[in-house]
């Protein structure tokens, strides 16, 4: 077998899983990976997901099931945006990149959560907007985080002095607030989605 014929026998496979994955909304299990790839060999279809972890298309989490790596949906990078005043807009391919990829760099520690309510709004996080958590980060001042204090949560600015936290809003029509019994700390937001259709 040639190596182009290789190459392109193995872009179909990623193809297939790929599609198997924006469709499903999951990454098969090893015995449906077989199935797609027309694979009946559980040792060819571990040598392929071998291959795959390698190339970076996908991987494997904790328990050794198929998470997508760059496979996941990659949206193609046309260059940039004059923010200013209009200039020509020219479709030039720099490159493509996974959502995923840039959004969250600790998937087994990362989770989402849609935002209500207007206190950090001054930080450009609003109603209905979706915000990214990694809970592996270890939070400072400075970060906003996912708080529970006295029994309820919150997403608020992280001010430590020492043995005393605040939690700051990001509007003024907030006020600050000051753990009287219990604070845990859930995660760090790490970036917000917000989609505008």
């Amino acid at each position: 077998m040639t190596g182009d014929l290789k190459e392109a026998i193995l872009k179909r496979r990623i193809r297939a899983i790929s599609l198997f994955h924006q469709k499903n909304g999951r990454m098969p299990s090893f015995s449906e990976a077989g199935r797609i790839w027309g694979l009946r060999s559980k040792n060819a279809v571990f040598k392929l997901i071998k291959k795959l972890e390698a190339l970076k298309v996908l991987q494997k989490d904790h328990k050794g099931k198929l998470i997508p790596d760059s496979i996941a949906s990659p949206a193609r990078i046309l260059g940039t945006v004059e923010a200013g005043f209009p200039g020509p807009a020219e479709e030039e391919l720099a490159d493509t990149m996974s959502l995923d990829n840039f959004l969250i760099h600790n998937r087994d520690a990362t989770f989402l959560l849609t935002v209500s309510g207007e206190s950090m709004s001054g930080a450009g996080i609003l109603p209905g907007d979706m915000v990214i958590v990694d809970k592996g980060q270890s939070p400072k001042t400075g970060d906003i985080v996912i708080a529970e204090v006295d029994g309820e949560w919150t997403m608020k600015y992280l001010n430590k002095r020492g043995e005393n936290v605040t939690l700051i809003p990001a509007n003024p029509d907030y006020k600050p607030i000051k753990p009287k019994n219990e604070l845990k700390i859930a995660g760090v937001v790490t970036a917000v989605v917000r989609k505008y259709r």
